[in-house]
Formats: C-alpha cells, sequence, structure tokens
C-alpha cells in the first residue's frame, strides 16, 4: 500500500513540476487506483504483486470512498462560496455609478473632451474585438480600465508559450487556456464593474453577421487578410465602424473605417490581399514585443475617442509608425467608387 501512495505523490509531484492542471493530475491518479483495483480483484490471493499494492481490496474501497467524501465536501464548499461573493457584489447597473466607479474613473471625468457625459457613453457602450493576441491583449485591457460596458472577444486560438513575449494579457499559468477566456479573467480582474463576452470559436461567413450586429463598435487585430476583409464586408453592412490595425516586425498601422459616415472602409484602402510570402506573419518574420502594445492601446485611444466624440478621429486618415526609426507617419486615405464593398453606399 505505501508502494503506491508514493507512486501517487510521485504523479501529483510531476504534474506539478508541469504545471499540468489540478484536473489532469486527478485523473492520473484515477488512473492509477483504477489499476490497483483490477490488481485486486483479478490477481489470486497471496500474488506477490497483489501483497505489493495492499493484499485487501476492501483497505482501497474504503480509502477511496473517503476520498470521494472530502472531494465532494471541497466541492460543495466551493460552489456556496462561489454563490455568497455573488451574492454580496452590488448588481451592475447600466448608466449609473457607484463610488467605487466614480472614484475609478476620475481621471476620465476631469478631461473637457470626456467628463461625465463621455464616461457614461463609455459604460453604456458595446465594443467587439477580433482576436485577444497581440493587438488585441492592450487593446482589451485599456478598453476595460477604460470603463467599457460590454465587452466581447473572439478567437479560437488557445495559449502558447511563444504568445508571451508581447500577448500581455496572457500570463505563464494560462498556457494551454482558450484566449478568449484567458483575456476574459484578466479583463474582469482589472474592472468587475464591466461585462465581458467570450466567444472560444472561430469568425465565419456564417456566425459574423449575427456578432457584429449586436455591437456598436469593432475593433480588429487579427493577423490574416482573409479575416479582415470578412470583418470589414460585415461591418460595412451592418454600418458599424471599425478600427483595424495590424503589424510586422518594426513597423504597424491603424485607421478608423467608417463608410458609414463618409469615410472609407479597408477594402477601399487595401483593394486586393498581397501576393502569397510578400507580407510575412509575425511567426515568419519576427515582431518587437513593445509594437503591438503601441499599436493596441492606440486603437483603445481611438475606440474611446470614437465612442465619446472626443478630438479628431483616424477616419480617412492611416497612420504608419516605424518604432525602428522612432518615425510616424499619417497618410490620407479617401473611398473608391468603384469599391466592390461599400462603393454603391451612402453615408
Amino acid at each position: 500500500m505505501i508502494l503506491v501512495l508514493v507512486m501517487a505523490a510521485a504523479l501529483w509531484g510531476i504534474g506539478w513540476a508541469m504545471k499540468a492542471p489540478v484536473r489532469a493530475r486527478a485523473v492520473m491518479i484515477g488512473i492509477l487506483m483504477i489499476a490497483v483495483l483490477l490488481i485486486q480483484f483479478t490477481l489470486p490471493f497471496g500474488h506477490p504483486l497483489r501483497q505489493a499494492t495492499g493484499g485487501d481490496p476492501r483497505l482501497w474501497l474504503l480509502f477511496l470512498g473517503f476520498g470521494f467524501v472530502v472531494a465532494g465536501y471541497t466541492f460543495g464548499l466551493r460552489k456556496v462560496r462561489t454563490l455568497a461573493k455573488a451574492k454580496s457584489e452590488p448588481p451592475k447597473q447600466a448608466g449609473t455609478f457607484n463610488d467605487s466607479e466614480l472614484d475609478r474613473y476620475a481621471r476620465h471625468m476631469m478631461l473637457r473632451e470626456i467628463g461625465g457625459p463621455g464616461q457614461k457613453k463609455l459604460k453604456n457602450a458595446r465594443v467587439l474585438v477580433i482576436g485577444a493576441g497581440g493587438l488585441g491583449s492592450p487593446a482589451l485591457l485599456y478598453l476595460a480600465a477604460a470603463g467599457v460596458g460590454q465587452i466581447g472577444i473572439i478567437d479560437e486560438d488557445t495559449v502558447d508559450n511563444s504568445n508571451l513575449q508581447r500577448q500581455v494579457i496572457h500570463t505563464d499559468a494560462a498556457i494551454g487556456q482558450p484566449k478568449a477566456l484567458s483575456a476574459a479573467s484578466a479583463m474582469t480582474a482589472l474592472n468587475p464593474w464591466i461585462t465581458v463576452k467570450p466567444y472560444t470559436r472561430k469568425l465565419t461567413e456564417e456566425n459574423a453577421a449575427a456578432l457584429i450586429g449586436e455591437y456598436d463598435l469593432v475593433l480588429d487585430g487579427t493577423d490574416n487578410f482573409n479575416t479582415r476583409y470578412l470583418v470589414n464586408r460585415v461591418a460595412v453592412q451592418a454600418r458599424k465602424p471599425l478600427i483595424s490595425a495590424a503589424m510586422t516586425q518594426w513597423e504597424g498601422q491603424i485607421s478608423l473605417y467608417d463608410p458609414a459616415n463618409g469615410g472609407p472602409c479597408y477594402q477601399c484602402v487595401f483593394p486586393e490581399a498581397p501576393a502569397a510570402g510578400l507580407v510575412p506573419s509575425c511567426a515568419e518574420a519576427g515582431v518587437l514585443g513593445p509594437l503591438p502594445g503601441i499599436i493596441g492601446s492606440m486603437m483603445a485611444a481611438e475606440a474611446v475617442k470614437y465612442i465619446t466624440g472626443a478630438g479628431e478621429n483616424l477616419r480617412g486618415r492611416l497612420m504608419m509608425y516605424d518604432a525602428l526609426y522612432a518615425d510616424t507617419r499619417i497618410m490620407k486615405t479617401k473611398r473608391r467608387d468603384d469599391c466592390p464593398v461599400c462603393g454603391g453606399m451612402h453615408s
């Protein structure tokens, strides 16, 4: 029996060292216990292997029964605590601010361009962020911190070790978790007064219209042209403004595409996707770690400005940033009458 307990402890220790989830470690020990019970019930009494693993199945049945009781009690206690915590937290009220929120957003409200009315617009806003990677990470954190009332996140990927050099919303402990859930956890930990809706799926032709239709503003931080063109097409059809950004190596770019209000759409500015291999991905060409932080933060800033009406936004302007030479340029853009997406659209 001591041998089996040592093996169980070793399995738990190896799982802990490899940062395996508690559930995975419990499954490994469960498999070990099943193997021990099979040995006890199938091998004859007095067999060396049966003797080495306890000799009597009743001991193990008693041991497992006690373990189930402890696990059930722990699970029930955790549920009760979760329910009690949920009941103790005051409900979130759209459009109104409690004392904690007033203190939290005080620096925003002091800005003449935002003030109390602008902060209320943020609280009532619904923003969808497509991609919880390099660009999505800072954008999501700053939208949450700014008090945007409802934030949607759609991403089908899971957190990988190679992401953590730049995707600052995720942690080492989140490796293997869906990015949308990892991001949502970080955002609600930062600001419990917002609503976060994670979607752990791919954005497709079938679900894009329904999803984008639920939100007031869309931020696209994806890394492939097929998704960018899909997002742009659906956003134009739904008359939703789109803040889209991209980056590679040392350079990034960002603009607000809003043909419903006279600006160009994404396909007006980028009529065709570049040839394969002409614009390598971050995985192929590399990327400066802080670069998505800069461009993603710009996305959040443009979102706050658009929602509150502060300042001059990037509608009809493409901002390009070169981190290697600390150079920022802005290029004017305009709608194309022959654009297949927004050419016949009236603002």
